[in-house]
């Protein structure tokens, strides 16, 4: 099973948008696919439409089986989703003994899927930690401008921290540049410098493009919303190497 965390502690990197067509794609290979949103924004049932009735709270807090906190958004592709009560749940878990652990032992067990994915918040939190522990892979989404290079440095300290002490090895296995615009020097110069970085592990650009950002306002993914375009031809070659890479 895949088991992939999306993380950059820098916001706007485009890890939902990541999550969102990475899953879809997946999926219509014939990859089942679990979304896990463990961001306390929950963006991706808002980006879905999907309703629901439990969350990643009950599954974390309330031990609440997996099955019963998940949805289907459509055959091959399902969402464990999130809202405010996922910043309440981390809260909560802080008191507790073996906090890190504690989403990998409450998805124990669980083996229904060919794929799990995991969009992470922007921040240095309980909640990324213990998605970090309970992947495999970390996918890292990087936007073409500084900050988000600073916030790839600090996400894979990190790493390096929870693998040492907790015994854990969860790999950086690619790193994604998104917001990619051909136009611009500093697009380019940041590509070459993440290739010079992360040697074999950098995917193919997610050029700059509108339809992506406008296939959330209808709960569509980029393939459904605008299959002809840049985000769903770049998208297609995401699924393709993760497919091949894993």
């Amino acid at each position: 099973m895949k088991k992939i965390a999306i993380i950059n502690q820098k916001g706007g990197t485009g890890k939902t948008t990541t999550a969102v067509n990475l899953g879809k794609g997946l999926a219509d290979r014939g990859v089942d696919t679990l979304l896990i949103d463990v961001d306390p924004q929950g963006n991706l049932a808002t980006w879905f439409g999907c309703k629901y009735e439990r969350s990643l709270y009950h599954l974390l807090v309330d031990d609440e089986n997996p099955g019963d906190c998940t949805v289907a958004i459509e055959e091959g592709l399902y969402l464990l989703p999130s809202d405010e009560t996922t910043a309440q749940a981390e809260k909560i878990l802080t008191g507790k003994t073996s906090r890190e652990t504690i989403l990998k032992r409450r998805l124990e067990g669980i083996d229904d899927y060919d794929a799990i994915i995991l969009d992470c918040p922007p921040s240095l939190s309980l909640l990324n930690q213990n998605a970090l522990v309970y992947a495999k892979s970390a996918y890292i989404p990087v936007s073409m401008d500084y900050l988000a290079m600073v916030g790839v440095k600090n996400i894979i300290k990190n790493i390096k921290r929870i693998n040492d002490l907790l015994d854990h090895e969860v790999e950086v296995a690619l790193v994604i540049p998104t917001f990619f615009d051909i136009r611009t020097n500093s697009s380019k110069e940041i590509l070459e410098t993440l290739k010079d970085h992360f040697d074999g592990k950098v995917t193919e650009p997610i050029r700059t493009n509108v339809r992506l950002s406008e296939a959330a306002s209808y709960n569509q993914t980029i393939f459904e919303y605008a299959p002809g375009s840049h985000g769903a031809e770049d998208y297609e070659k995401l699924v393709e190497r993760v497919i091949e890479d894993e």
